[in-house]
C-alpha cells in the first residue's frame, strides 16, 4: 500500500493506494501556516491514514508528499513556498525522523501530473502533460512514465514564455507572460470580484452578455488553448490533461479551449494534422491528483489508479 500527501496552503488532502491501484482511504485536514505547523499536519495525516487502513507506517510500500514551492526531489527540500511559510526545510528529512522511514517529496504539480499520469491508465512508453490552471498556470511532465524535471527543475514553467512582449509586467520581470492572461490571478487583475468563486462569476457573466468579462473569460480560453499546443508542439505528448481550481468549471472550459483549437485547425493544415483538440481533455473533478502522485513518487512500477 502506498501513501501520498498533498500539502496545499490551506489544506492538506492524503490518500491510501491499494496493491491493485485503488484508492482505498481519504483523508482532509487543515494545513495551518510555518514549518511546525506543516510538519504536525503530515504527520498527523500519515498516523491516521495508518490506523484508518490498518497498516503500520514503516510496512507502507512508498509514503509521498506534493507541495508547492521550489523542491529538491533527491533531498526533500522545500524552499519558496510562501503560502505556506515555508522559506527553506528539510522536509524529507524531518519527516524520515519522526516517521521512522522515508520520504519522498515533490513540487505539487509535477505530482499531480503523474497522479494523472496514472489516472489515464497510461503506461512506461506513453506520455503526458498537466496543465495545472490554478492561481498560476504550470505544467507537469510525464514523459515514458517518468516525472520530467529539467536540468535545473523548470521544466514545465510555461506560465513565464512571454506571448505579449508590450503586456504588463509579469512578477517573474518580464513582459506579457502567458499566466497573465489563463490563470486565477489573471482573473483577479482583469475582472475584480468579491464572488467566493471568482472564475465561475466571470464566466456566468460573460454568458449573461458582459462584454467585459467576455472579454476576459476569452483571453482565459485563448491562453489555455495556447498553453495546450506549446506542449504538443514542444513535447508532443499523447494527452495534454487540464487540472487545477479553473478545470473545476467543466463543460464551458474544455468547450471554450477546443473552440478555439477548432479555428485554428480550420485556419491551418498543419494545426489540424497535430490532432490537439482530441489530445486535450479535463482531469475528472475533485480527483486529488496530487496526493495520488506524490504516492507514486519514485515508484515506476505502478498501476492505473481507480477512486472508489
Amino acid at each position: 500500500m502506498r501513501l501520498g500527501l498533498d500539502i496545499g496552503g490551506t489544506k492538506t488532502d492524503a490518500v491510501a493506494i491499494g496493491e491493485d491501484g485503488r484508492v482505498v482511504e481519504t483523508l482532509r485536514l487543515p494545513t495551518g501556516f510555518g514549518a511546525e505547523v506543516v510538519l504536525l499536519t503530515a504527520v498527523s495525516a500519515v498516523e491516521q491514514l495508518a490506523h484508518a487502513t490498518g497498516m503500520p507506517i514503516a510496512e507502507f510500500t512508498s509514503i509521498g508528499i506534493g507541495i508547492p514551492g521550489a523542491v529538491d526531489a533527491d533531498t526533500g527540500r522545500v524552499s519558496h513556498a510562501v503560502n505556506l511559510g515555508l522559506a527553506d526545510l528539510e522536509l524529507g528529512g524531518l519527516l524520515r525522523d519522526r516517521l521512522g522511514r522515508p520520504v519522498r517529496v515533490e513540487n505539487d504539480v509535477n505530482a499531480a501530473a503523474l497522479g494523472a499520469f496514472h489516472l489515464q491508465g497510461l503506461g512506461s512508453g506513453q506520455s503526458m502533460a498537466y496543465l495545472n490552471l490554478g492561481t498560476g498556470l504550470a505544467a507537469g511532465l510525464v514523459l515514458g512514465g517518468e516525472l520530467w524535471r529539467g536540468v535545473s527543475g523548470v521544466a514545465g514553467e510555461i506560465g513565464h514564455i512571454p506571448v505579449d512582449p508590450a503586456g504588463p509586467v509579469c512578477p517573474c520581470g518580464q513582459r506579457g507572460c502567458l499566466e497573465l492572461y489563463a490563470s486565477g490571478s489573471a482573473v483577479a487583475r482583469q475582472w475584480p470580484s468579491d464572488d467566493p468563486l471568482p472564475v465561475r462569476a466571470l464566466f456566468d457573466a460573460a454568458a449573461s452578455g458582459d462584454a467585459v468579462a467576455a472579454a476576459v473569460r476569452d483571453r482565459v480560453l485563448q491562453g489555455a488553448a495556447e498553453a495546450a499546443r506549446l506542449l504538443v508542439l514542444t513535447v508532443d505528448v499523447d494527452d495534454v490533461v487540464i487540472g487545477g481550481g479553473i478545470s473545476r468549471l467543466g463543460e464551458p472550459l474544455i468547450a471554450g479551449v477546443r473552440g478555439i483549437i477548432a479555428r485554428w485547425e480550420a485556419d491551418s493544415p498543419f494545426v489540424a494534422s497535430l490532432r490537439l483538440g482530441e489530445r486535450v481533455r479535463l482531469l475528472p473533478p475533485d480527483f486529488p491528483a496530487a496526493a495520488v502522485g506524490a504516492a507514486f513518487v519514485g515508484d515506476p512500477e505502478a498501476n492505473a489508479v481507480e477512486v472508489v
